[in-house]
């Protein structure tokens, strides 16, 4: 494949990619508000933010087999459709019910776009396959830059209405599905390579595998479970607690996008430790500061997290390249797992939390939604904490092999 179809591939990927972002982005500004317009509990909206998640496993579960039998075109048009629906059916909902399906769909939609477009990338570019997923992967923290400064925006000028915000999500979607119209796909990298299928399930089930994906549940929760939080979490410390998920957003997609080349460089687990230790501080830090000074403790979690989602696919990629489209997708499918039990333990935990904060006598019901939210973030610490033991052990044990 010359390198001006890549480029298109690569570019409409890259679209598809930030309208997953938007679909984060947004519904983390949207807890509240869904909260208090269809008179929910935290724990619900949770379980609702979550199906995204949940949508997300099925098509990565479903989809990531199939990317080798029915083609990387035809998962990338489930994706399309099942985001229009989805988009379509979240802005005329009228409840619980309607949300938790409309938001399936999304997730499903989300879901489509990475079995598809995380093998199409590895199968494009074998020789810098975690620097172009890295490359790749800035564009969630981007479209979550993007989506989040749209919701700033629209609450600034008097369209605060969420569902203004999602039908914006309608153009980069149209976009992505004529940019990959009449586009023709290559064939897989294990397929190419000549791995049977059976190598592939056999190298889905080795010790080092199952290992990688456990740790993938616990990346991505600390990632995906925090951020879609965060704007609730600390809703008190700004006037727009969107802006957190905005400048954490940012620092990821800067880190991913310019940091490729140093990752590039640098043994994958000393990449992962070193995210964790960051992740671990990053949140502790959150806990216990305010004001100012919790942009700055974010900052240091969004440099935690910048590099667990493309650097652990790169990692299963290039240490165990038979597991192929199926590898990937399970990985992905298991790490937005991780975020789907997230929301609504991180919800629960947050509404018990701040019910201890009233009881405890908080002066109003805002100073104990930032207290709940502040203990929330330091019980959420420990598990990067685990993270650093396990990629110490992986670290150790990879360079004995060396």
């Amino acid at each position: 494949m010359d390198t001006v179809k890549k480029t298109q591939l690569f570019n409409a990927s890259c679209v598809a990619l930030v309208v997953t972002a938007l679909a984060f982005a947004t519904r983390g500004s949207f807890v509240e508000a869904w909260a208090a317009e269809f008179n929910l509990t935290h724990t619900q909206v949770g379980w609702i933010v979550g199906t995204a998640f949940w949508g997300f496993t099925l098509a990565m579960v479903f989809g990531g087999p199939l990317v080798d039998i029915i083609g990387i075109g035809r998962i990338i048009s489930i994706a399309f459709f099942c985001h229009v629906a989805g988009i379509i059916l979240t802005i005329i909902a009228t409840g619980f019910w309607s949300l938790f399906i409309s938001t399936l769909l999304v997730g499903i939609a989300n879901g489509s776009v990475e079995a598809a477009c995380n093998p199409l990338i590895t199968s494009m570019y074998t020789d810098e396959k975690t620097r172009r997923l890295n490359r790749f992967h800035a564009w969630f923290p981007t479209g979550i830059v993007i989506g989040g400064l749209i919701v700033y925006l629209f609450n600034n000028i008097g369209l605060s209405d969420w569902r203004y915000a999602m039908g914006i999500m309608l153009l980069p979607t149209l976009a992505y599905g004529y940019m990959f119209l009449n586009k023709t796909f290559p064939q897989t990298e294990r397929v190419v390579s000549g791995f049977s299928y059976k190598d592939m399930l056999k190298s889905c089930v080795s010790p080092l595998f199952i290992f990688m994906a456990f740790c993938m549940l616990l990346t991505a929760s600390t990632e995906l479970g925090t951020n879609q939080w965060i704007a609730a979490l600390l809703a008190n410390v700004s006037d727009n607690p969107i802006l957190l998920l905005v400048w954490i957003s940012g620092i990821m997609a800067l880190a991913r996008q310019f940091g490729g080349t140093l990752i590039h460089n640098l043994k994958s687990t000393v990449v992962l430790l070193t995210s964790s230790v960051l992740a671990f501080a990053g949140c502790i830090l959150m806990g216990y500061t305010n004001g100012a000074m919790v942009f700055a403790a974010a900052g240091v979690f969004a440099l935690g997290v910048a590099f667990f989602w493309p650097s652990m696919l790169g990692f299963v990629s290039e240490n165990i390249p038979e597991s192929g489209a199926l590898g990937l997708a399970i990985m992905g499918g298991i790490g937005f797992l991780g975020g789907a039990i997230a929301q609504p333990v991180l919800g629960a935990i947050f509404d018990a939390q701040t019910a201890a904060a009233l009881s405890q006598g908080a002066v109003d019901a805002a100073n104990a939604q930032l207290t709940g939210g502040a203990h929330t973030l330091r019980l959420v610490a420990f598990v990067p904490a685990v993270l650093i033991v396990f990629f110490t052990l992986l670290h150790l044990k990879k360079r004995k092999q060396v």
